[in-house]
């Protein structure tokens, strides 16, 4: 990762409001959360400040959630943070910045979904809106939503990494799982919207089912089933099979064979992420390992089925 070279405080973004939005200076200002790519700052009860600061990748997200999202967001039934205004480069700070509308709610990773039946719905109900076909000039996918196959030297590496390191029990199934998916046959549909990014730290919960969905820098257009492994990730045990019961139109077993190995590339980064958490390694995430697991475990006992 790479560091914004100057600190972000409340009064640095106190200057920015001031020089291009001096109607928001005055709202209080409150550091939420510290992401992969962004920083966010609450602005008062409703609005939300992101910037940059880890990645270089990080501008360009931002620039492309200024220019979709707001035409994607009166069709979604969950909250997502609906880009307000545009911060540009300056002498202050030399990137690129948003003002979003604030979404409430605990990331799942903290507050996973435990009303499973509800949050299958919800989730289905959230993609169902979001996958409809886009426009010619719509992203492409950074690492991801192409043939799944291209991704085997990744897997490879992650999984011999974690079993290296013992947190895989049964690295054969997960394989099984993962090559059965890519020998599932290709999308052949249009290009969906995908947010490309659904892990349960980009989930938000209240009351035990889904309330909110954020981060949409990896934002594109592709295959469906990149999506649709976020059945595996984010619902607690019993819920999939209602998901894929609710969500239109319904998937076919090729789209599910190739969701269920994306699935697996994600639960093997998180179970990656959340070990170096544990052990206090630069860029871990304790909170990111259990959901990973469980994850997993539902993935390699799927594939008998």
């Amino acid at each position: 990762m790479t560091a914004t070279e100057r600190d972000i405080t409340e009064d640095l973004i106190r200057d920015l409001l001031r020089e291009q939005h001096p109607d928001l200076a005055d709202r209080p200002v409150k550091l939420g959360a510290r992401g992969w790519d962004n920083q966010v700052w609450r602005l008062g009860g409703d609005l939300a400040v992101r910037l940059p600061w880890a990645t270089q990748s990080a501008d360009a997200l931002l620039r492309k959630e200024h220019a979709w999202l707001p035409l994607l967001a009166p069709h979604l039934p969950l909250q997502i943070p609906v880009p307000q205004r545009l911060g540009e480069p300056s002498e202050r700070f030399p990137r690129p910045w948003l003002v979003t509308t604030w979404v409430p709610g605990e990331p799942a990773d903290r507050a996973p979904a435990t009303r499973g039946a509800e949050a299958a719905v919800t989730l289905a109900t959230f993609l169902t809106a979001l996958h409809r076909p886009a426009p010619d000039g719509a992203p492409t996918g950074r690492d991801r939503g192409g043939p799944l196959a291209d991704t085997a030297e990744h897997l490879t590496q992650a999984l011999a990494s974690a079993t290296d390191r013992g947190l895989i029990r049964e690295p054969d199934a997960v394989r099984a799982v993962w090559e059965d998916a890519a020998a599932a046959p290709e999308w052949e549909g249009p290009r969906l919207w995908l947010h490309g990014d659904l892990h349960p730290a980009n989930i938000l919960t209240t009351n035990g089912t889904f309330s909110g969905v954020i981060d949409f820098g990896d934002l594109f257009a592709g295959d469906p089933a990149c999506d649709l492994a976020a059945a595996w990730i984010l619902l607690p045990d019993g819920a999939v099979d209602h998901f894929h019961e609710t969500y239109r139109p319904s998937p076919d077993t090729a789209t599910l064979r190739r969701a269920r190995g994306w699935a697996v590339l994600r639960a093997l980064s998180g179970i990656h992420i959340g070990d170096a958490g544990v052990h206090g390694r630069p860029g871990g995430k304790p909170t990111w390992g259990p959901p990973a697991h469980d994850a997993l475990r539902r993935l390699t006992a799927s594939v008998h089925h």
